[in-house]
């Protein structure tokens, strides 16, 4: 396996700046945003689509480096119900998807998007309860006339490209869970798999060994994220999982987002990272900082200091013993 990070924890900094700090932290690769929610501060697919010298200049700072791109991210909602934002978000994907080809990036990450309750809906609309039936209703609406559609012409447009859509299973969207997400692969295609980020399943009550296991015997892990989370015990029980306060209030959300190791201890974190390995997952794993208790440098460079002690480098031997 390699350790990498999402670069949009320096987007106040310029790339190649940003770069020789990674490498200096001794990383094998980036993630680099393109747009959508992480911004593209490094890598504008509009413009290195259509400047040869930009997108050469663009691979040497990172080649010359001894770094690799993990994944190209776009993360935003192609299925928001107002056109004029689900459109440019859309149109983000399918360039994004572009510019990985021409990279030789084998992985585009995204959110699968959260549609509306109707196409003249001005909001999206995320059910997580089956009754009253409405729900279930809106629910079988939203997959087979959105969701199924957009995903299985993006899968297609994607294998045809030769890249692999890594979605996030992040709440508020209409893939947020091993089901889901394997619901949309069978539908769509095997180009559609996870970018699995462990903080969101253990906010929603997943244990990330377990959701490794059933995304990695079908295949379908694409990517991996490195960010942790913690469940206070007593805010919890006054406002539940879904707890709806901003991020801010940390000291009376339910959960709040931590570096590695400050939510779980690193057996957990060498669990998660031997199953991994067991389900043949021998890829990147990415860094994504969204600590409010700690600065970007502090979180980022302890969750680089732990994950070198849980990470599986070298590959496996034969079983001399056997």
């Amino acid at each position: 396996m390699k350790l990498g990070v999402f670069t949009v924890l320096f987007a106040q900094q310029p790339l190649e700046q940003a770069l020789d700090y990674i490498k200096a932290k001794g990383l094998d690769a980036v993630e680099i945003g393109t747009g959508g929610y992480p911004g593209n501060a490094h890598c504008d697919p509009n413009e290195l689509l259509n400047d040869d010298s930009k997108l050469n200049a663009f691979k040497k700072a990172i080649e010359s480096r001894g770094l690799f791109i993990s994944a190209l991210s776009c993360h935003a909602n192609p299925l928001h119900p107002q056109k004029a934002l689900a459109g440019p978000d859309q149109e983000l994907i399918r360039q994004t998807i572009l510019l990985a080809e021409k990279l030789e990036v084998s992985v585009v990450n995204t959110f699968s998007g959260c549609p509306g309750d109707s196409d003249n809906a001005k909001y999206p609309n995320w059910p997580v309860s089956p009754w009253p039936n409405d729900y279930q209703d809106l629910l079988k609406w939203q997959w087979e006339e959105k969701v199924i559609p957009y995903w299985t012409e993006t899968g297609k447009f994607a294998s045809e490209h030769n890249v692999k859509i890594g979605l996030e299973l992040h709440g508020g969207f209409s893939v947020h869970t091993p089901a889901t997400l394997l619901r949309l692969r069978e539908a769509a295609g095997e180009a559609i798999g996870a970018n699995l980020d462990p903080s969101h399943m253990w906010w929603q009550g997943i244990d990330p060994v377990q959701a490794v296991h059933i995304l990695g015997r079908a295949g379908a892990i694409h990517h991996f994220h490195a960010k942790d989370t913690t469940i206070d015990p007593i805010n919890v029980s006054r406002y539940g999982l879904t707890d709806m306060q901003s991020y801010t209030q940390m000291l009376d959300r339910a959960w709040q987002f931590r570096t590695v190791g400050y939510g779980h201890d690193l057996k957990t974190w060498a669990d998660i990272i031997s199953a991994l390995r067991l389900v043949g997952y021998d890829y990147v794993v990415s860094i994504e900082h969204e600590d409010g208790l700690m600065s970007i440098n502090e979180g980022f460079s302890k969750a680089v200091d732990n994950l070198k002690q849980v990470l599986i480098n070298d590959p496996v031997g034969e079983m001399w013993w056997v």
